[in-house]
């Protein structure tokens, strides 16, 4: 829980380096806060569960197989909860939009403690995918919306280090909580985002640029859609690569690669798997800032690329230590590339959608990039289940392809977030702009 408490001092910091160009207001701190908080926590709740299968599978007479397809129907089911939350965002505000969300995530996680079979279970993590997967656009939208544009990096990092963040705290509460509770009260611990909605009720605002949007003529998501659709598939893409890169280095790592590949016991696949989540906190905050800097391209570029001198050691390494030290080099690598995405979608986004266009397209790469550990269990197999091949195979190629897709791709960085008529830069024009730099 240390991690959650230095995140107002966090947020103080970059307020007071902001103010060279704008003063903050108690609720745009309080906005930074609790959209950080919101992904953290649902992140949290997610990984909650993929601790806890073998019990699941005991209790409720079902195989592992069939518990671990809970995962799988969570994520499938996060393109439609950005989509439905996004619209509700888009319509009626951020702000509602965030409090229902939060509110329906924690009662579904509540739920799942209380579920009387493995179908009712199914569904319930089904429905927790709807909602897991409106946080994250809602939340970014109404942050970079409120916030001072010299502060956009560095926030954008902060909100992406809300993922690895409730993986760390999910594994923490599985070291010291989970044989004390049981699965069961773990979910009922899950529940505890709830409290968020008094705080998101009472301490911040609604976003200034969907207020001026409610007032402007309005623009249906079907005439967005139609005018900026290379955009949308733009990013739709350069998400698939990006769900692939992260996706990639973590879900074969723990349980395929040091487990069964290296044989190392809970204990030590614990302790690497904490070290890659520091890792991960560390670059999306360094990388974040350094785009205000040097811009998104090229911060995203620099994150990408850093991946591939670092394979040797995260994937190839013969100890605990040389594993260790590529878990953090690695992480720092991946989430720094990603420190940047909030911000740089919603920099790209029309402003008549932006409650719906990056969450959307978010969660569709992350939908499309699903077989990423089908993927590199077949390559594993293939090769005499040897999953350091299979992961190395897969960050190596991505981390090229998302070099290419941002070096070509639009960069839009400190545009003003209130409405501006007209559609946004498209994908190939904006690349001629910034092939030299932003």
């Amino acid at each position: 829980m240390q991690v959650l408490a230095i995140i107002p001092r966090c947020v103080d910091c970059i307020a007071t380096r902001a103010e060279l160009h704008m003063t903050w207001t108690k609720s745009q701190r309080n906005v930074v806060i609790a959209a950080y908080l919101g992904w953290t926590l649902d992140a949290f709740d997610f990984f909650l569960m993929v601790f806890m299968f073998k019990d699941i599978a005991k209790d409720l007479n079902s195989s592992m197989q069939l518990v671990a397809t809970a995962v799988f129907l969570t994520l499938a089911a996060r393109p439609l909860g950005a989509f439905l939350f996004g619209r509700i965002a888009d319509r009626f505000g951020r702000k509602p939009a965030l409090i229902w969300n939060i509110l329906a995530y924690s009662v579904l996680e509540l739920a799942s403690g209380f579920a009387p079979s493995m179908t009712a279970l199914l569904a319930i993590r089904t429905l927790f995918g709807v909602a897991m997967g409106g946080e994250w656009g809602i939340g970014s939208a109404l942050t970079m919306e409120s916030i001072p544009a010299s502060a956009r990096g560095v926030v954008s990092g902060l909100l992406q280090i809300g993922y690895p963040s409730g993986f760390l705290l999910a594994t923490l509460a599985n070291d010291f909580l989970y044989d004390r509770l049981g699965w069961r009260m773990m979910f009922m611990v899950g529940a505890a985002p709830a409290v968020l909605v008094f705080f998101i009720r009472r301490g911040i605002d609604e976003s200034p640029a969907w207020r001026q949007l409610k007032v402007a003529p309005r623009v249906g998501l079907g005439g967005v859609l139609k005018r900026d659709w290379k955009l949308a598939l733009y990013m739709v893409v350069l998400m698939t690569a990006f769900n692939f890169f992260s996706h990639g280095s973590q879900d074969a790592y723990p349980s395929l690669f040091l487990k069964l590949q290296h044989g190392f016991n809970n204990s030590v696949t614990s302790d690497i798997t904490i070290v890659a989540n520091l890792g991960a906190i560390c670059g999306g905050l360094l990388f974040g800032t350094l785009s205000q800097r040097i811009g998104r391209r090229r911060a995203m570029m620099l994150g990408a690329l850093m991946a591939v001198p670092v394979l040797p050691f995260w994937a190839f390494g013969s100890s605990p230590l040389i594993l260790g030290v590529g878990a953090f080099l690695m992480q720092l690598s991946v989430q720094g590339a990603w420190g940047v995405i909030p911000v740089h979608l919603n920099e790209l986004s029309p402003a008549e959608a932006r409650g719906t266009f990056p969450g959307f397209c978010y969660q569709l790469g992350n939908l499309l990039a699903a077989v990423n550990l089908n993927l590199q269990v077949a390559i594993a197999e293939a090769n005499g289940n040897n999953y350091a091949l299979a992961m190395a195979s897969v960050i190596g190629v991505v981390a090229i392809i998302i070099t290419l897709l941002v070096f070509f791709g639009p960069e839009r960085r400190d545009v003003p977030m209130d409405h501006t008529p007209g559609p946004a830069p498209s994908a190939s024009k904006m690349a001629l702009t910034n092939a030299s730099g932003s």
